[in-house]
């Protein structure tokens, strides 16, 4: 095997400068992959933000709503009928719509409200890093992310502005809480939810539906879609598929990252290809030399196999590295690549396949090669 190794190294550092070619083919490709990948999944991530954080048994929502922002009314009478329904132990209205808000300079930026009502067990903000989410319940006071600073003229809790026109005071301050809209999230309390965004107090825009212990929860939902029409009763996992589903796949946001990542793969493989492919031209010679002193066709396709492999994983680890960067440099932007463990073992595996399958238009030249050659030389 030492042996091996040595003819593939020796063949492919004879030539540096295509070897730098196909490392740089590859890097290319595994980080377009990488990054395409990463973003679909700081997408997926982002778009179901509220819902994964959300402590409740079931949604309750609108026909018709097909993610958390698309805006919906359900008449807060529908309370009520929830809590009669058997298995049902608590119900949490909730307020969620666009609002203006108003910066230092007069001008105003457009905010997504999230209305709350944490005396029921209403959806409420995490990752608090100043202040505290207990806040909400003093009136005219709202929850940011830091993130948002600089977009919203805030500089932590105790900042003053106003909201439709409405005062209000900043009481806490959240870390890493990212709208994929890019619109500001902020979370209020649900009275001043119905003020900021104009919606009637008759209406609300979801609730959140917790169970009895042991309840069985399918047969629920079902009570509860039998029982009050016009709704949607989805548990958090199928909230959050249809909310991914909506927008990766009906939008065409998923397929444009999906074929980016497969315009990698395929950049790749023709770059290794043609130059491994090169390299074993050039060393044609050698090769038949080598089965003509009764070298067998395994033995050269380990050669030519090993030359992959190191391609793959000196290409593979520079790629991790700039992959890396990209991830940290992405942590605190609009939309974050995730590059998750599960990701970068398949990412290999799928550099070493990519660069196994550019070997073999190697090997198919060589297996056609007549050992007879020699002699003409």
């Amino acid at each position: 095997m030492s042996l091996v190794l040595t003819l593939a190294m020796r063949n492919l550092f004879q030539d540096r400068l295509r070897f730098v070619a196909s490392l740089m083919g590859i890097v290319f490709s595994v980080v377009l992959v990488m990054v395409q990948m990463g973003l679909y999944f700081g997408f997926s991530a982002m778009i179901t933000t509220v819902i994964d954080h959300t402590k409740t048994d079931l949604w309750i929502v609108s026909n018709g709503t097909k993610y958390f922002e698309d805006l919906s009314l359900l008449n807060t009478g529908t309370k009520e009928r929830l809590l009669k329904i058997e298995g049902v132990s608590e119900v949490a209205a909730g307020v969620a719509g666009f609002s203006a808000w108003r910066l230092p300079d007069g001008a105003m930026t457009s905010v997504f409200i999230i209305g709350t009502d944490l005396d029921s067990g209403g959806l409420s903000p995490w990752n608090v890093v100043e202040g505290t989410a207990q806040s909400l319940i003093t009136p005219r006071t709202v929850v940011i992310d830091r993130s948002y600073f600089d977009r919203l003229g805030a500089s932590g809790v105790g900042t003053k502005s106003q909201i439709r026109g409405l005062p209000v005071t900043v009481g806490g301050v959240t870390d890493g809480i990212r709208s994929f809209t890019t619109t500001p999230y902020v979370f209020s309390g649900l009275r001043d939810a119905w003020a900021f965004t104009g919606l009637p107090t008759s209406f609300t825009s979801h609730f959140l539906v917790r169970l009895k212990p042991e309840v069985d929860i399918e047969r629920t939902r079902q009570n509860i879609l039998s029982s009050i029409s016009g709704i949607q009763a989805l548990t958090p996992d199928q909230f959050s598929e249809q909310s991914r589903s909506f927008w990766l796949f009906r939008t065409g946001a998923g397929a444009a990252l999906v074929a980016g990542a497969l315009l990698g793969v395929i950049v790749g493989t023709v770059i290794v290809a043609q130059t491994l492919y090169s390299s074993t031209k050039d060393h044609l010679y050698e090769f038949a030399t080598l089965r003509a002193m009764g070298a067998s066709n395994n033995y050269i396709y380990q050669v030519i196999i090993c030359q992959a492999l190191v391609n793959a994983v000196i290409g593979f680890g520079i790629a991790a590295l700039i992959g890396g960067a990209v991830v940290h440099f992405t942590a605190k932007s609009a939309l974050q690549v995730v590059i998750t463990p599960g990701l970068i073992v398949e990412l290999f595996l799928l550099t070493i396949v990519m660069c196994i399958v550019s070997a073999m238009t190697a090997i198919y030249r060589v297996v056609r090669v007549d050992p007879a050659i020699v002699l003409t030389r």
